[in-house]
């Protein structure tokens, strides 16, 4: 396997006349986190959009595990690995928490492989487990967080993008939601976590980019930008 699981290399992406995305390239390693972040409006769903297809890229390249895919129809990424948790979780009401799940694994067609996966998500979330046979939308804010998480496991990603985890979450949800994220990269999960909650991102990622109005202002390793004054102040709301 490539070193790198994902690259964008000086990505365009418009909506209609609006340059969204001005020359963005960044990687992401293969079991590492790394973290996009920046204020609302900066560019930082519209790179995961971009990244799933959602939203065609201008110009530039998108080569996830050495194939370039910056042409490819979204549906058939998921198929490859690459596997959102939306902003906002969306979760299926209406349907059971376990029904929910499996609609993670639709297009496996083995049964044993879909009960493995459903095994290691409920050791993960036991809070899931317990509540099954329930309505997800009876689910609390970070019990549907868990489930979004959980259901994405269910489709096998070789790359995980989490699109603003802990928006709405009361401050100990956060903190329970950073430490599941920890546990599934140290399982050899690699994840591109999009925050605006910078300081419990930085905790929990290897590596970090900084967008502002589409492009890539400041990057380099967690812990360095957590402690670079400057890049707090100017970009990250310090």
């Amino acid at each position: 396997m490539t070193e790198n699981v994902l690259a964008l290399e000086d990505v365009q992406t418009y909506y209609g006349h609006v340059h969204a995305l001005r020359g963005v390239s960044l990687a992401v390693r293969c079991r590492q986190v790394v973290a996009l972040l920046g204020a609302n409006g900066a560019g930082k769903s519209t790179t995961l959009r971009t990244i799933s297809g959602l939203v065609p890229a201008r110009s530039g390249r998108i080569v996830f595990e050495g194939a370039d895919i910056t042409r490819q129809r979204a549906h058939l990424r998921p198929r490859m690995g690459l596997i959102q948790v939306p902003e906002g979780r969306r979760i299926f009401k209406g349907m059971s928490v376990r029904e929910n799940l499996e609609l993670g694994s639709f297009t496996l067609s083995d049964e044993a492989e879909r009960q493995s996966r459903l095994a290691h998500v409920f050791a993960t979330f036991p809070v899931l487990q317990a509540r099954q046979r329930g309505d997800a939308s009876q689910l609390s804010g970070g019990e549907q967080q868990m489930l979004a998480i959980g259901r994405a496991l269910m489709a096998g990603p070789r790359l995980l993008l989490l699109d603003e985890p802990s928006m709405g979450l009361a401050p100990r949800l956060v903190r329970e939601i950073m430490r599941i994220i920890r546990r599934l990269n140290e399982a050899g999960t690699t994840i591109l976590l999009v925050e605006q909650n910078t300081k419990v991102a930085l905790q929990v990622a290897h590596y970090g980019y900084v967008l502002e109005t589409g492009r890539i202002v400041a990057e380099g390793e967690a812990a360095s930008l957590a402690r670079d004054e400057a890049v707090v102040k100017a970009y990250l709301g310090g």
